[in-house]
């Protein structure tokens, strides 16, 4: 019996098509999810627990669309940086108010304290299904492509070193010159700075929550497993831990391209 906590987006579109494949496995899945999505829906092959949030589909929409659409303007890195940061203090609202109004359902948490579940399912680009787990004592899978500022590496003490790694934004390779390793450093600076917009919140309410002291990597560290999209095809080759396994291409739903 899995408890699953998504996140919405192209998030949940590779999810809901691992979902349907665990049905058809014979589990019993249960999909906690807000009122308000973008992709979020009712399924016949999952049981969808449903509850508020204090905004509308308008307002949703109109932050997301503002999101996309800035990952496509070019300009000086300083500049970008900038806009990324404003832009995550409006999308991590959002997703925060989401998070909060969850936790702080008594009826619907009372009725997941009831249900009995063997694990929950997650992503864990933002915590709150790890919140929940670690709330219920339960066993974690993460499902993920990566979180921002390399938190997975953190959480589970996976060597990550900008000599070999090649960050976001730096177009490097995993060969690199001594001048092309400090330009790779220099660009995990500003990481720090957007983390802790996006995720010292979630500290702050788990802390609350759970009442007691936890930080998000804290919270990341009780996974069992992770599942990451990923595969050495698309990607530079870099270090991983045992319980971190590559799933490769399992993407968004499957279509025929327009030729």
């Amino acid at each position: 019996k899995l408890l699953v906590v998504p996140v919405d987006g192209s998030h949940w579109l590779s999810m809901r098509e691992l979902l349907d494949m665990l049905q058809q496995k014979g589990h019993e899945v249960v999909v906690v999810a807000p009122e308000v999505s973008l992709h979020i829906k009712p399924s016949k092959n999952f049981v969808m627990k449903m509850y508020p949030v204090p905004f509308t589909q308008e307002e949703l929409d109109k932050v997301f669309k503002e999101s996309v659409m800035d990952f496509f303007e070019e300009g000086p890195f300083l500049e970008r940086v900038i806009r990324h940061y404003q832009q995550a203090k409006k999308t991590s609202a959002l997703f925060l108010a989401t998070c909060t109004h969850l936790i702080h359902n008594k009826e619907l948490i009372r009725y997941l304290e009831e249900s009995k579940f063997d694990a929950v399912l997650t992503d864990p680009i933002l915590p709150c299904g790890a919140i929940l787990a670690e709330y219920l004592s339960l066993p974690s899978v993460y499902f993920l492509q990566q979180i921002p500022c390399s938190l997975e590496y953190q959480a589970t003490q996976c060597p990550n070193p900008p000599s070999y790694v090649p960050r976001v934004f730096t177009d490097l390779t995993d060969r690199m010159t001594f001048l092309q390793r400090v330009k790779n450093m220099l660009y995990d600076i500003p990481n720090f700075f957007l983390c802790d917009v996006v995720f010292q919140p979630y500290a702050e309410l788990a802390s609350e929550f759970l009442k007691q002291e936890v930080t998000v990597p804290d919270l990341l560290r009780q996974a069992s497993i992770w599942l990451m999209k990923l595969d050495f095809v698309l990607h530079f080759p870099k270090p991983l831990m045992p319980n971190m396994v590559f799933v490769s291409g399992v993407n968004c739903a499957y279509k025929k391209l327009n030729q």
